[in-house]
């Protein structure tokens, strides 16, 4: 019992630190898209999205501050807050899509390749929400 405790628990400090750092780059991307970077976003808006550009960026920025905040300041609940953070990020996909298939410059973003390497990184988010929360972990023992 002590073992299955233990390797439960193995781990845990690196993926608190990953939990913190993801949360503390969301909360200073959500606060960049309420500020200094909400012209470089709306770049990224998709046009085929029936919403104002502007309006996009600051209700995703509101997202971002508080999934942000949700992952550091919430680790009991930390696997939902995984599970939403990945949600969001693959929401937010479409957004660098259009950037790519758009050929729009933004954020240094200024050729394809660039653009497309970008693209590679979004399930990288996806996994690292996902493995810092313990979220996927949790569904794989549920399973069980």
């Amino acid at each position: 019992m002590k073992q299955d405790a233990a390797r439960r628990n193995s781990g845990s400090v690196p993926r608190t630190i990953g939990r913190l750092a993801l949360g503390g780059a969301l909360l200073l991307a959500g606060v960049s898209h309420l500020t200094f970077n909400r012209q470089a976003f709306q770049a990224q808006v998709p046009e085929w999205l029936p919403f104002d550009k502007d309006f996009v960026v600051l209700a995703s920025g509101v997202v971002e501050v508080g999934l942000g905040g949700a992952l550091v300041a919430l680790p009991k609940k930390k696997v939902a807050v995984g599970w939403a953070v990945a949600a969001f990020f693959v929401a937010i996909f479409p957004g660098n899509i259009s950037q790519l298939a758009t050929h729009i410059d933004s954020f240094g973003l200024n050729d394809d390749r660039a653009r497309g390497i970008r693209l590679l990184f979004q399930p990288v988010l996806v996994l690292w929400a996902l493995w810092s929360t313990g979220a996927w972990r949790n569904r794989r023992s549920l399973r069980r």
